[in-house]
């Protein structure tokens, strides 16, 4: 595939003005969904042999949160394109203001392989509701689900439109080279800063959905039983390989013994005594990645699990006791099933814990105190999060995003839609009055003058009376 040409004929496609049309952006959605529905048992086998996924798993993460954002904007998306109106300014009476949104352009996506096929499809999704064509690039790592993601494009959509671009680095680099109008990279940080580079050669606009250390508070008021459990089933979701992850857990002191008894009876619960060997557990994306984990647990004090099945890509779900904070494990985005557990005497310790590491993209506090709630939430700076609960926050159509290390921008419904399109301000002047003091100030400063009476009038809307008494 000619990548500059491609890139060419998405621009010509997008200036036939085509993508503007309302109706085309939700034919287009509905298209989309039929073909997913279509190849929906292909993904789930790609899923499962990406990353071990089993079904119910991989519909949950990966199919069910695609239908709802298509569905959303379906019954939304004329809502969305409505031109806004501006807010009256005595300065430019007799005018209108209106506001206009409209795509980009031609928007590269660049999508993971740990969710390899919600992270190329949604950013796809908001794309074309906003008005745009898109280049997307899937994973290599995630081979099987890359070659499901390009056939579904590809019978559904003229190249022109939306186009499939699969590969690895040496393709990642061609297409960073193009002028593409948006980029949207989903990913680590090293290749992150490498893609704002990129852009800021062309002055091209991005977002970056990045990852980082996501920490969980288990604050002294919390329902032990209730925290165990959810956070259990979000460290361990995908063998940990989600960019929301809990990464590591702080607890009080008090209910320390407590937590880690019931995390590990919640970890047999769902996986069994054998977490290998079930069904339901998945494995690590490649040997590169487990290897780097045999590394992390090394010289730690592990409290359960620990052994690998290095032919099966496994690591069985982990907890580690108190690590060192400047150890390799605390100081790196885990990516995996091992969960550091850490004691603190005070809630103060636990947040100069996590303040004096980058801006996580999640944080999570389990606490049955509202004021300690509201404290953390005010206190410390991350993407987003949930309270009593883990990851749950992405399974609704508020904003997702990163701050600082974890990301810039964010997406998923009607943020999906500011972040794929930008807005034109548009002001309509009337023409049955022409003020001529505005072309000539000068003259009509004079003290006690028309001119000036009516220019200090323009900048308060409580005399817009005196306004229009004059122009009479």
């Amino acid at each position: 595939m000619d990548i500059k040409a491609l890139v060419q004929e998405q621009k010509s496609f997008f200036q036939n003005g085509l993508t503007a049309k309302a109706d085309f952006r939700k034919y287009s959605l509905v298209r989309l969904k039929k073909s997913i529905e279509d190849y929906e048992e292909d993904i789930l086998e790609a899923l499962k042999l990406d990353l071990g996924k089993s079904k119910t798993e991989a519909y949950m993460t990966e199919l069910a949160t695609v239908y709802g954002e298509i569905e959303y904007f379906r019954r939304n998306i004329k809502k969305l394109m409505k031109v806004k109106r501006s807010n009256f300014s005595p300065a430019t009476f007799p005018s209108k203001g209106r506001i206009y949104s409209e795509g980009y352009g031609s928007v590269l996506i660049m999508s993971p392989w740990n969710y390899p096929f919600q992270l190329a499809i949604m950013p796809l999704i908001g794309a074309i509701a906003g008005g745009n064509c898109a280049v997307v690039k899937p994973s290599a790592y995630a081979a099987h689900t890359s070659k499901i993601v390009k056939k579904i494009i590809e019978t559904t959509f003229d190249e022109e439109y939306v186009a499939c671009v699969t590969g690895g680095r040496e393709e990642n680099s061609m297409l960073l080279e193009e002028p593409f109008d948006y980029i949207f990279f989903t990913g680590g940080a090293e290749v992150g800063r490498e893609v704002l580079r990129k852009a800021a050669e062309n002055i091209i606009p991005v977002t970056l959905e990045l990852g980082g250390k996501s920490p969980v508070i288990v604050e002294k008021t919390a329902d032990v039983d209730i925290a165990a459990r959810r956070i259990v089933w979000g460290k361990y979701l995908n063998c940990g390989q989600t960019c929301v992850a809990p990464d590591y857990v702080l607890v009080d002191k008090s209910l320390k013994d407590e937590f880690v008894k019931k995390s590990i009876s919640y970890i047999e619960a769902m996986y069994g005594s054998d977490p290998i060997k079930s069904k339901n557990y998945g494995k690590i994306v490649n040997s590169k990645h487990l290897l780097r984990l045999e590394d992390n647990l090394k010289g730690q004090s592990i409290l359960y699990g620990g052994s690998f099945d290095m032919e099966a890509g496994k690591l069985e779900p982990t907890i580690v006791d108190e690590p060192d904070l400047s150890s390799r494990l605390m100081s790196e985005e885990i990516f995996g099933p091992i969960m550091p557990i850490i004691a603190y005497e005070n809630i103060e310790e636990a947040y100069k814990i996590i303040s004096r590491r980058p801006k996580p993209l999640a944080l999570y506090m389990f606490t049955g105190n509202k004021k300690a709630a509201e404290e953390v939430i005010s206190k410390l700076q991350f993407g987003g999060g949930c309270i009593n609960d883990t990851i749950m926050h992405l399974a609704t159509d508020m904003p997702f995003g990163g701050v600082g290390n974890s990301g810039m921008g964010a997406y998923h419904g009607k943020k999906s839609y500011d972040t794929f399109t930008r807005e034109k301000s548009i002001l309509v002047k009337g023409s049955s009055l022409d003020v001529p003091f505005r072309y000539s100030v000068d003259k009509s400063a004079k003290p006690g003058s028309l001119g000036l009476k009516l220019m200090r009038a323009l900048g308060d809307e409580r005399r817009l009376k005196i306004i229009r008494f004059l122009m009479k």
